[in-house]
This record gives C-alpha cells, structure tokens and sequence, in this order.
C-alpha cells in the first residue's frame, strides 16, 4: 500500500476512532445496568461493525459522495481530518456526537473553498434524516415499551429466567444494532475516499471478494472497533447513566430502537421492497447512532410519565448537534486554506 496514500487516509482512520469511541452506544444502556461488560460489548461491537461496514456501507456512501465531488487526495484528508478534530473534541467533553453531521459540516466547508455548490437536494435529504433519526427512536422505543409490557402481562417468568432472557436480548440487540450503524455510518468514515483510492480490490481467503469500496470500508470498520475498544466508555456512560436511569429491560427497548433506526436508512433491500410495493422510501443517509438513542431514550421517559428525564444534559447535548456542523465547515475551510498556500497541495 502507498506510503503517501496512508498518510492522507490517516485522518479518515482518526475519524473511524473518533466514531466508535463517540457513538458506539448500541450497547451503553446494557453496559451502564451491569448486564453486560463492557470488553463483551466491545468484542461483539467490533465484530458485527466491520461485518455491517463491509457487507452493507455502499448505500449511505453514494448519498454522501454526491454531496460533495472531493476527487483529491489532499481534499478528502482535509474533510476527514476536520470532521475527526471536530468528533474527538466533543468526545474530550463527553458529550456524545454526531459524526454524520461533523462530515457533512466539513465537505459543505471544502465546497465553499472550492467554490462548487452544495446539491441541496441531497443536503435536505441528510438534514431530513438527522430530524427523523431521534423521531423514530422514540416511536420504535414506545412501541417496544407497549409490547413489553404486554408481553409480561400475559406471559410470568421465573426472576432467574427473566433475567438470563434479557441479558441475552441485549446482546442480540447490541449485536443488530452495531451491525447497522457500520452499515450507516461507514460512510462518515471513508466516504469521502471513494473516489480517490488508488487501493485494489481483494481477494480474502474462503473466496471472499472485496471490491475497492469495500477494502476502504474494511479498513474503517477495524479504525471504529479500535475507537471502541480504547475510549468509548465515557461516553457510555453519558448515554446510559445521566440521561434517564434504565432497568435492563428498558435498557433493551432503547438498544432495540436504535438498531432499527439505523437499519432502515441503511438498508438497500428495504427500500428495494418498499418502491417495489409502490410505497414511500426512507432515503440512505448516514444519521447519527447518538441522536437515535437519545431519541429513543427520551420517547421511553415519556412513555413512563416523563418525570425521570434529565433534560439539562439533553439540552447540552441538542447545543452540540447545532454547533457540530458549524465548527467543522470552519475548520475545513480555514485548514484548506493553510493546505493549499502553504503546503502546496492540490485540494479540489
């Protein structure tokens, strides 16, 4: 692999680690009730994200590549590394934030730059999305909420066998959802690369074929797992803890939400099936796993009355899906700037 290309991706890899350690909450609210470790979470985490990145990050990464036609190394590097610097500040604060929206934020910043316009098509699409994102959470996580409870109603277990179900409910739903949000999110990651890799495409062994996408995606996904692994429990702790305080049960309707969240902007075989049955589609757009469980988390404190909610630090963490883009254009504009005259790299 070219030295020089590693250099540029470097920032695209820091963003990967910057996601996983700032929005790998699938399973924060199992972890924060004790009912799962935090290293189980983050092996499962690992594993179900590069599956989801690899087998199904093609969809959200064509939405976001039309946003902005970034054909230059040095510019994608630029876009990447300033969504990065964006992310991991948010992160040093521990307050969870939107990838998605930090990388939308720096390509519309290298389009200013560049002086190409932004398809607002597109951008009302993803802004659409961000809205929808936290909206369906809650309803995904009432609804869950009203099954449950009406499924213990009709159905009494044993408190040993209650609690073995649920640990296990969590991990299949921490599993779904880690695998949609590397199908989703992937394309924060490496989407901006696409059109600049000089990379091949592989042949893994049991005849596994990637084509030249998905060895990008490949690479990001093992960058999110390391995010994971290495930082993310701050912020887990932020999401499952200091929001609203959840039982393990609850704690799996706000997983469960989340997952479904980011599958249905993910999935290409939902939509597929949804044109085909001449009903309206949900476009594929990178949201953010943040906002889909703060959605979900405060749809399930309003189901129970609203009263447990800490609304400070949801407030705090609506400032930061305002300020986020904004910072990040800035950033990517003025780097651009300092990229181009100073270090004479071709930007656009």
């Amino acid at each position: 692999m070219d030295l020089t290309f590693l250099l540029y991706l470097s920032s695209g890899l820091f963003l990967g680690w910057s996601l996983g350690a700032s929005e790998a909450s699938n399973f924060g609210t199992a972890v924060a009730t004790k009912m799962i470790k935090f290293r189980t979470a983050a092996v499962i985490s690992s594993i179900c994200i590069i599956l989801g990145a690899v087998i199904a990050g093609s969809g959200t990464s064509q939405t976001l590549g039309s946003l902005g036609n970034i054909t230059t190394l040095a510019g994608s590097f630029m876009v990447a590394l300033s969504a990065a610097l964006t992310a991991s500040w948010m992160v040093k604060l521990s307050i969870p934030v939107s990838t998605s929206q930090a990388i939308v934020g720096a390509i519309i910043g290298w389009n200013f730059f560049a002086g190409r316009s932004t398809d607002l098509v597109v951008l009302t699409k993803i802004i659409s999305a961000w809205a929808l994102g936290p909206i369906f959470g809650g309803i995904f996580s009432v609804l869950l909420y009203i099954l449950l409870k009406y499924i213990f109603k009709h159905w009494q277990l044993h408190i040993l066998r209650k609690d073995s179900l649920t640990r296990i409910a969590l991990i299949l739903a921490g599993a779904f959802g880690t695998y949609s949000l590397g199908a989703n999110n992937i394309a924060n990651v490496m989407g901006v690369f696409i059109k600049s890799s000089p990379l091949p495409a592989l042949t893994l062994p049991l005849g596994f074929n990637l084509n030249q996408a998905q060895v990008l995606f490949l690479l990001g996904g093992i960058a999110i797992s390391v995010g994971i692994c290495t930082y993310s429990h701050k912020v887990i702790e932020t999401i499952g803890n200091t929001i609203m305080k959840l039982s393990p049960l609850m704690a799996w309707v706000v997983v469960m939400a989340q997952g479904l969240v980011l599958f249905i902007f993910s999935s290409q075989g939902l939509q597929n099936l949804l044109i085909s049955l001449h009903l309206p589609a949900l476009p594929l757009v990178p949201v953010s796993a943040t906002q889909a469980v703060i959605g979900a988390v405060i749809g399930l404190g309003l189901a129970k009355g609203g009263r447990d909610l800490n609304w400070g630090i949801i407030g705090k963490i609506a400032v930061s899906f305002v300020i986020t883009p904004i910072t990040s254009a800035l950033i990517c504009y003025i780097s651009l700037f300092f990229l181009q005259n100073v270090f004479q790299q071709v930007v656009y």
